[in-house]
């Protein structure tokens, strides 16, 4: 396929969610995406998210957190809302990227109340989990409410 849809994952601080979505895209479907990650601010790639994506074999540690402002002059397809905060201050982009609000649960905000690693761990899974399950039915499941 030679025109890839692009697609904008879109967090608040791009660490966790929308990083987790771009790595399962680029694994998912190589010749029909180009995804992208991005946030309002940067907070670093979490290093909880790193470790639970590589445990299904997708290395996301070279991708970078990054604000939307760094992506400007690219046109999307979608712009893909993964939390409340992105989707209440998702900022414009040129060209005619349809918005998708997808929340997903904030594992570092899950994770708090847990004690150990394992438990916190199994935060970051169920939503890695969740978020599999939704690029997964891509690009039917983003042309629908």
């Amino acid at each position: 396929m030679a025109n890839k849809i692009k697609i904008l994952f879109l967090c608040t601080g791009n660490s966790c969610r929308s990083q987790m979505a771009e790595g399962w895209a680029k694994y998912l479907h190589p010749a029909s995406l180009e995804p992208f990650s991005a946030g309002i601010e940067t907070h670093g790639l979490n290093p909880l998210a790193i470790k639970v994506m590589a445990e299904v074999g997708i290395d996301i540690s070279s991708q970078k957190s990054k604000l939307t402002t760094e992506l400007t002059g690219i046109n999307f397809d979608y712009i893909v809302a993964v939390c409340d905060q992105a989707a209440k201050s998702c900022p414009l982009f040129p060209g005619p990227g349809k918005i998708v609000r997808k929340i997903f649960p904030d594992p570092p905000k899950m994770a708090a109340a847990e004690t150990t690693e394992k438990e916190k761990l199994e935060c970051y899974r169920k939503v890695r989990d969740e978020i599999k399950d939704f690029v997964k039915g891509f690009p039917d499941n983003l042309l629908t409410p």
